[in-house]
């Protein structure tokens, strides 16, 4: 798996030192810096900023590009083990994924769930959430339908956000909970509505459509850690 970016190069240096393999240095490094890229691995390769691009398929790299071991998918059987799940039902933007995984990760989720696809691009991922990725498992899980109604077996409550649902300040969540999050474009489904315990909401000052998923996504994570 490659990563690029000054700060993501930097997390992993400090504290995941072992999963870096080989690094890539299309521009020059401080000498302090290079010294501790040096007692991690002993691949450190300069490279022409046409192999950079190459790398990281047109990415502004910032100087900083490593080969690291593969970030992998947790099982669904493991993440049945929390108490707060986060799932994600057919949003595609890596952008919107990464910012959920850091709001998921930062108010206290015990997993992701990517559900109603069949891969998922890991690789921008954690590049996108900011190494959070690392942090907070991650599942995959092509069929919503089949998902939820195992988490529902596990006693789990099912919370979907959507426009036309309860003010998010009068719910008091279980606590055993799964908060799920539609697309970007079409929200949630029907069948995905028909499965939840409760719909909610969150309620604006002002008349607007909606927020973006992953800013709702973290009022709402906000919300079931804080009451």
């Amino acid at each position: 798996m490659i990563i690029y970016g000054k700060q993501l190069f930097l997390h992993l240096l400090k504290h995941y030192p072992s999963r870096i393999e080989t690094v890539f240095l299309p521009k020059k490094c401080d000498p302090k810096l290079f010294s501790q890229i040096a007692r991690v691995t002993e691949n450190i390769c300069t490279i022409d900023e046409r192999k950079a691009q190459a790398l990281c398929h047109g990415g502004n790299h910032q100087g900083f590009i490593a080969q690291i071991k593969d970030l992998e998918l947790t099982p669904f059987s493991e993440m049945k083990q929390g108490s707060f799940l986060v799932v994600l039902d057919e949003v595609t933007d890596v952008g919107n994924i990464g910012a959920i995984v850091r709001s998921a990760y930062a108010f206290g989720a015990d997993g992701l769930i990517l559900s109603g696809m069949k891969t998922c691009n890991l690789e921008a991922i954690l590049r996108t959430s900011s190494a959070a990725a690392f942090e907070l498992p991650i599942a995959l899980c092509p069929s919503t339908k089949d998902m939820l109604n195992e988490l529902k077996q596990m006693g789990f409550m099912l919370y979907g956000a959507d426009m036309g649902g309860v003010d998010v300040r009068e719910v008091s969540f279980a606590p055993k909970c799964v908060l799920i999050m539609g697309s970007e474009g079409k929200g949630l489904s029907p069948k995905v509505k028909e499965k939840l315990d409760t719909v909610v909401s969150i309620k604006m000052a002002r008349a607007f459509d909606s927020l973006n998923v992953s800013a709702a996504a973290a009022v709402l994570c906000e919300r079931i850690a804080n009451g």
